[in-house]
């Protein structure tokens, strides 16, 4: 990959205020390369979503650059980038058909009628839609409605896609089944997408890489698997899954752990990931599926006595809530394996490895 494929869309130093005074992007500079999925995750007002519509020429940025295949595009207007855009509203338009929908922007860029029919016949069957062409948005389903807006984005072969929370709208079953979709297709066309959600499984099933926000900057940028096992921070250990958070007081740092007394009782042994100094606070995370649950009595590190409060049953796995060291919110996570014998207000032992336990910054 050259430079310029490994560069496809840079943000360079970029600041964004809306009343010059409070930034809500923050000296923000990410690299995407050509073909990637990249997420921008976080909550609302994190400045995912203001971070996308600079991309897409929506909103200018107060400080920085934009580089779209290594030329500056901040004073370029949204509709000479090239790029395509799925919202979660879809904004298709309710008087055409499906097929005028997709005509549109080739009408736009005066192709020939050949051209269009070809390209808007090749984007209906890649969301395999080819028999709903003739309909209006009316009757199709949200989902149906979704994939229309969706070939729509690529039906003019853009350089870019860029989708704000499109799945938002859609239930469940139907959401979890065009993360799949999207993804496939992704995969097959080879396009760069650059994402926004603030639903982490979503970021987690789809990208290549995810860019977690918070207060306009950009926590950590990772692969879902190294943001999921290795979060660099607190806010990233909360947001990213599961965790079981518990604070302490660090009483001893070497090369590779750090030995804290936790506020609630006992000591834990704990990788050292982002700490401060002996006598400051850090926070612990461990999620709630490296903790095993023991039969017997354990010994050694980060080992705790802890009581039962509630279970409930979820098919391949069965979730428990307990209390330890003080926290009655501490989930464990066990496969059903069918001889799980627990009941609640029963106290059992509780241990994890001291790899699978973060030190983290304490917020």
């Amino acid at each position: 990959m050259n430079s310029q494929e490994k560069d496809f869309v840079v943000f360079e130093k970029i600041d964004k205020s809306y009343d010059g005074e409070i930034l809500v992007v923050k000296n923000l500079n990410l690299n995407i390369a050509k073909g990637e999925f990249v997420t921008m995750l976080g909550p609302s007002g994190s400045g995912k979503t203001t971070t996308l519509m600079m991309l897409a020429g929506f909103e200018t940025p107060t400080n920085g650059e934009i580089f779209l295949q290594g030329k500056p595009i901040s004073k370029i207007p949204p509709y000479e980038r090239e790029i395509g855009m799925v919202f979660q509203n879809y904004a298709l338009f309710p008087h055409m058909t499906v097929q005028e929908n997709l005509s549109f922007p080739l009408e736009v860029r005066k192709l020939s009628k050949v051209e269009i029919t070809e390209k808007v016949k090749k984007a209906l069957d890649m969301v395999e839609l080819g028999e709903f062409g003739t309909r209006f948005p009316a009757q199709l389903s949200g989902g149906q409605q979704q994939r229309v807006a969706l070939a729509r984005a690529l039906v003019f072969e853009p350089r870019l896609v860029l989708m704000d929370e499109p799945l938002g709208a859609l239930d469940k079953n139907l959401r979890e089944q065009m993360q799949y979709e999207i993804k496939h297709i992704h995969e097959r066309i080879e396009i760069t997408v650059v994402y926004v959600t603030h639903d982490q499984s979503e970021a987690l099933t789809m990208s290549n890489r995810i860019a977690v926000f918070n207060d306009g900057v950009i926590q950590q940028l990772s692969t879902p698997d190294i943001l999921y096992e290795k979060p660099e921070n607190s806010f990233v250990a909360q947001f990213i899954g599961e965790n079981n958070r518990m604070t302490g007081t660090i009483k001893k740092i070497d090369d590779t752990y750090c030995y804290a007394d936790l506020d609630g009782g006992g000591s834990v042994k704990a990788l050292k990931i982002n700490v401060g100094s002996i006598g400051e606070k850090t926070q612990l995370s461990v999620r709630p599926e490296r903790v095993t649950v023991n039969s017997s009595k354990t010994s050694g590190e980060n080992s705790f006595l802890g009581e039962i409060k509630e279970l409930i049953y979820l098919g391949d796995h069965i979730r428990a809530r307990l209390e330890v060291c003080g926290n009655d919110e501490f989930i464990v996570k066990m496969p059903n394996e069918g001889n799980i014998q627990l009941s609640e207000g029963q106290s059992i032992d509780v241990s994890w490895s001291s790899e699978d336990i973060r030190a983290l910054d304490f917020k």
